[in-house]
């Protein structure tokens, strides 16, 4: 079963890879990164280091026993108590309840850890498991978002003392 972890300098040839590997599936249901993302990587991982030292962002990965990067979960634009969770599974370990998983994780790290009260997410309409994900760990929709063009749905969560518990 893969561990969360937060980003390190030394994550970034296994994200590389997890972001490669997963272009195309991700792209079905998310913007895609575009070239310049992975021309640059090694100095976007920098960057997100430095965000992530600065507070403003928290990053996670989810990492197996031998070493691959099967899902990210982070949480940006960290401020007045609340953040904003983004998530993706490879598509190879979709399906297995990780996202679900790894959500709650760090659902109770925000709360336990970060000192966070609230969390929001959007999805597009047309992303069944997203949406999924986020009802079985505590999101309610709060509200129409269009993203990249396609409606989409804002959720919440109160994270703040708050227990999760297995759907």
């Amino acid at each position: 079963m893969p561990r969360l972890q937060r980003l390190r300098p030394d994550h970034a040839p296994a994200l590389l890879e997890f972001e490669r590997k997963n272009r195309a599936y991700f792209a079905a249901s998310v913007p895609d990164r575009g070239d310049l993302y992975f021309a640059h990587f090694d100095e976007r991982h920098r960057a997100l280091l430095a965000e992530q030292s600065e507070g403003t962002c928290i990053f996670h990965l989810l990492v197996g026993d031998d070493g691959a990067v099967e899902g990210r979960v982070n949480l940006v634009d960290v401020a007045d108590g609340s953040a904003e969770l983004g998530y993706r599974i490879a598509e190879k370990a979709a399906g297995r309840g990780l996202a679900t998983a790894a959500v709650r994780e760090v659902c109770d790290l925000a709360a336990t850890e970060y000192g966070l009260t609230e969390l929001r997410a959007v999805t597009t309409l047309d992303n069944a498991g997203s949406r999924a994900v986020l009802a079985r760990t505590g999101f309610v929709p709060d509200g129409e978002v269009e993203l990249d063009g396609r409606p989409g749905l804002r959720f919440v969560r109160k994270v703040r003392g708050a227990v999760t518990t297995a759907s």
